[in-house]
């Protein structure tokens, strides 16, 4: 069997993953990237889900127990493979293609010339049809978590919405590389990101997965809180699992990398990441016009525009609210000076599915394309070349 026919049974396999995989120039050259041809094969058939047993997967692959277990631990510290200790017995499960290339790829926060070239095709592949399912979703995998000092009223926030109640339900934390930042920062071809990256917070099995495999760094409950206060000062929005059991993820998004955000401002999708069920109000009567909140809003919910009445700024400026573009992350009220703004419940309460598996199955179900679009090709890396360059990086350690 040619290489070619085993990267293409890798990427068939890989699409039976609840992520749907689109074909596109850029998928060849990355799976090329990714993985080495032995790999592929290996890992064509590896289920996604449930975790097996080594010894269920050395039957599966016909191999004996003692080569096989070495092979996917080392696919485990490459992020291919997800590992979990059950007593004495390893058990593994094959990473989609979607954790692979967008999370466990970049979470690392190396700068080698492989993961620069990975970056780079990762960010082609983003905007010629990997991320269009989540154009007609239903849910995004990310829910915006409202800082809490920000409401007005925070006896009745739910424990999904209060970053205070989830981080006391967690037992075990880790901090890795906001994995959008860094492929960003990576690529030339696009603009570096002022903001900090090392905030992408993670919790319980995900987190002992990504601190045992080097893809992240264990922190206290502690540090994760000052992370989340680090990231609200300097203007990012929280985005947490978008469901309600089982919460491993809270990230601190920015609008020039994050995926989410990148998905309405470069490729037209409806929305970013999905809003609490808090929005922003605002008391112009107090507000001094500094349109610091202007400038801190992800989505162009707020603008300064001519005050009608008395201003409390001497250049009759105040802001102004779209509240159907306001996502309720409570940005714009963390830092503005005058208190003119604050977060207040909407009408209609909308709860996140109840675990993962729910959520997956709606997304499944709404979003899951024969095949994506195709939109403008750029012209990228080669076949032979991305092969190149992956033996090249292999050879040099």
């Amino acid at each position: 069997m040619s290489h070619r026919e085993v990267y293409q049974r890798l990427a068939e396999w890989l699409r039976i993953g609840w992520w749907p995989l689109p074909e596109a120039e850029e998928l060849m050259p990355l799976l090329l990237l990714r993985y080495t041809p032995e790999e592929a094969a290996l890992l064509e058939g590896i289920p996604f889900l449930p975790e097996k047993r080594i010894e269920e997967l050395a039957a599966l692959k016909k191999m004996p127990v003692e080569d096989l277990g070495p092979r996917l631990d080392s696919l485990a510290r490459k992020g291919l493979v997800y590992r979990s200790a059950d007593g004495s017995s390893a058990r593994y499960r094959l990473n989609d293609s979607f954790f692979v290339f967008l999370r466990s790829s970049f979470w690392h926060g190396r700068a080698d010339d492989l993961t620069r070239l990975m970056a780079q095709v990762v960010n082609r592949y983003f905007l010629d049809g990997f991320f269009e399912p989540y154009a007609r979703s239903s849910r995004k995998g990310l829910r915006t978590l409202p800082v809490l000092e920000t409401i007005h009223e925070p006896r009745n926030v739910r424990p999904y919405e209060d970053a205070a109640q989830v981080l006391e339900a967690q037992e075990y934390f880790c901090v890795a590389t906001c994995s959008c930042r860094h492929r960003k920062n990576l690529d030339p071809d696009s603009p570096s990101c002022k903001f900090p990256t090392d905030n992408c917070l993670h919790f319980g099995d995900l987190a002992r997965y990504m601190v045992e495999q080097g893809l992240g760094r264990e922190i206290a409950r502690r540090d994760a809180r000052e992370k989340l206060e680090e990231a609200a000062e300097v203007g990012l929005v929280h985005g947490i699992s978008n469901w309600r059991k089982g919460i491993d993820t809270i990230c601190n998004c920015c609008r020039c990398c994050c995926m989410w955000f990148e998905g309405v401002h470069a490729l037209g999708h409806a929305r970013s990441l999905d809003p609490s069920n808090y929005h922003a109000c605002l008391t112009p009567e107090t507000c001094e016009g500094c349109g610091l909140c202007t400038r801190r809003c992800p989505t162009g919910a707020l603008r300064l525009e001519e005050a009608r009445g008395e201003a409390a700024h001497p250049a009759r400026k105040v802001a102004a609210l779209d509240e159907k573009l306001c996502l309720g992350c409570g940005i714009c009220a963390y830092k503005c000076p005058s208190g003119s703004l604050r977060l207040e419940r909407r009408e209609v309460t909308i709860d996140p599915p109840l675990t993962i598996y729910d959520y997956v199955i709606d997304f499944y179900q709404k979003s899951r394309l024969p095949q994506a679009p195709q939109h403008g090709r750029r012209e990228g890396p080669t076949w032979h070349g991305a092969r190149a360059r992956q033996d090249s990086a292999v050879k040099e350690g």
